[in-house]
């Protein structure tokens, strides 16, 4: 029993972690929220905004994120792919208005989020974590904030942002694990109530 409960909540992982991570390669819009390039849409916007704004990443690696998620906005939407040399201006990277820090901080959860979701779906793909989940989560509180605290019109949370979190919540592995033990113990259970 316990091992097909590993097998399963490792297949459950797997799937997971990489759904998750195609969900945040390909940049699907999470949310819609005011940052330093104009209105970013997902957490690599968010987090490569303000790494390339400070200096902290150069822009090829920039470019090097962005671009998957450009090619497929670019076949969904049903226009030209932009040129890999063009693409920090296609982002508005090469325009970005400068930010007061006092905004960063304002919107901290979400630029905390930011980081961890991103840096969760790469740890992702090799072992199993709470970075993204946790990521997510903060995210979803400042966006929140954001709407009941500040009246604010411009922050919007898409649906996706649920296929995010449930996928972000399922990829670690050993909560998944415990979750299937419990459902097995309880099938038992009820099982020998209707034999008795």
């Amino acid at each position: 029993m316990a091992s097909t409960s590993k097998k399963l909540a490792h297949n459950v992982y797997f799937v997971a972690s990489r759904l998750y991570f195609l969900l945040m390669l390909f940049q699907i819009p999470l949310f819609r929220f005011p940052c330093r390039i104009g209105t970013c849409a997902t957490p690599i916007e968010v987090s490569l905004s303000l790494l390339y704004a400070n200096g902290v990443v150069p822009g090829g690696m920039v470019k090097a994120l962005l671009y998957p998620g450009a090619v497929a906005k670019a076949i969904y939407k049903n226009y030209d792919i932009p040129s890999y040399g063009n693409l920090l201006e296609a982002y508005r990277f090469t325009s970005m208005k400068e930010s007061l820090t006092k905004h960063d901080l304002q919107n901290l959860e979400v630029v905390v989020g930011s980081y961890l979701a991103v840096a969760g779906a790469l740890l992702g793909l090799m072992k199993s974590g709470r970075f993204s989940l946790i990521g997510l989560l903060l995210i979803t509180w400042g966006l929140d904030k954001q709407v009941l605290f500040k009246n604010s019109t411009t922050v919007v949370i898409y649906p996706t942002m649920l296929i995010a979190l449930l996928s972000a919540f399922f990829s670690i592995r050993a909560d998944v694990t415990k979750m299937i033990r419990f459902s097995k113990q309880k099938q038992k259970i009820t099982r020998v109530r209707h034999a008795s």
